[in-house]
């Protein structure tokens, strides 16, 4: 008789891609690489503050020297929130009876327990990496690897102008990947609001799509037009990079870094990374003012108007298109049931897509390592005009 496992109907198949439980085959796949989890510059030394990754409450907080750190959400004295607290020094203090833990999560003071040989207490407790703007944690088992996958050479160039923002948004996180892999909406969803001629080609231009699993994802290509090809690399498990017009036809063109972060399996923390190579001082500052503006933006705040009203908000040129994907993927509900779809053509991306995370849980649960992705050595050269070819 085979030993091998029967497979899952392809109803469960579908529903294990958007649970992100720390015992789900897709949490324990998420845990294994660096997540974004904060926006650094929120986070000043000495405070802290609860936040929840993948379903997990955890408190974050700042050391007086300057470092992060990562533990558990509750004090296992009497379980109340930890980042309530204090920090004292590089160590986190419970406000209900004292209790204090250092950065790894051992406790390491119990004022009103002076016997010193009781068994030793801890919270969980994560590594943290800062960069680009965003704190990141490796929430896996081990060793944390090298912080090496996230790394783009856009968001690592000598004076260029870079923003790092959050948004939350109330549907599963794989709603939002999937968009990612989605070049066609691209014409339909974003065709308000697109500056200068690409604006005009993307969105009246239905694109041939071809997709390449890379070292470190998958690289989308998108062809409109013998002179219009558009490219992104999709780093592996929930990171797109994709360039496009800033705020006027002649401003250097924007390299956009987006993170999907599951809070649970019905919320998303998405972490966006703006990059734009300095060009005069006058330039500099009307785009900087622009983006410090909108720091605190939020898409919810136009889903109404943009979905029921016909109406596009004013003022929101880069901004929007985070609007424009909220009303799409908001709207296919909480957690979309993937089992009712009719892909076709246009949804090879999604399909690429599954395939690749289905292979990757299936070591996870054969107890096998899984491709081991790596950053590639250089960026996809995404072209900056309509009219410009790919190398």
């Amino acid at each position: 008789m085979s030993d091998a496992p029967t497979p899952l109907p392809m109803k469960e198949r579908l529903r294990q891609l958007h649970l992100t439980g720390a015992d789900t085959s897709m949490g324990k796949l998420l845990r294994k690489f660096w997540q974004p989890v904060a926006i650094a510059e929120a986070l000043v030394a000495g405070k802290a503050k609860t936040i929840k990754v993948m379903g997990e409450t955890l408190t974050l907080y700042r050391g007086e020297s300057g470092k992060t750190f990562l533990v558990g959400g509750y004090c296992p004295h009497r379980l109340t929130l930890l980042a309530n607290g204090w920090v004292d020094g590089d160590e986190i203090r419970c406000i209900y009876h004292g209790w204090q833990f250092n950065g790894s999560g051992q406790c390491t003071h119990r004022p009103a327990e002076p016997d010193t040989k009781q068994p030793p207490i801890r919270v969980v407790s994560y590594p943290t990496h800062e960069y680009a703007g965003l704190i990141f944690a490796y929430m896996g088992e081990g060793e944390a690897p090298e912080f090496s996958l996230p790394r783009k050479s856009v968001f690592e160039r000598p004076g260029a102008l870079q923003f790092a923002r959050l948004e939350t948004w109330p549907c599963n996180w794989l709603q939002q990947v999937e968009n990612s892999m989605d070049a066609v909406h691209v014409s339909f969803v974003h065709h308000w609001g697109t500056v200068g001629s690409f604006g005009k080609v993307v969105a009246n231009t239905i694109p041939e799509l071809s997709y390449e699993e890379t070292d470190a994802g998958i690289r989308q290509t998108a062809v409109r037009s013998a002179g219009s090809t558009r490219v992104s690399d999709w780093t592996f498990p929930n990171n797109n990079h994709v360039s496009h017009p800033t705020l006027e036809p002649d401003d250097p063109w924007v390299d956009v870094g987006v993170w999907m972060t599951p809070v649970d399996d019905e919320n998303t923390m998405r972490f966006l990374i703006y990059s734009i190579p300095s060009t005069d001082p006058a330039t500099d500052a009307r785009i900087r003012e622009y983006f410090e503006k909108y720091s605190e933006y939020n898409p919810a705040d136009h889903h109404d108007e943009l979905f029921f009203e016909n109406k596009m908000p004013d003022d929101k040129l880069v901004q929007l298109t985070s609007a424009q994907d909220y009303v799409a993927a908001v709207g296919q509900g909480t957690i979309v049931d993937r089992s009712q779809e009719k892909l076709g053509r246009s949804d090879m991306g999604i399909v690429t897509l599954r395939r690749i995370y289905w292979r990757e849980m299936e070591a996870i649960e054969q107890g096998q390592p899984g491709k081991q992705w790596q950053r590639l050595s250089h960026d996809a050269h995404m072209p900056k005009q309509v009219n410009e070819a790919v190398s």
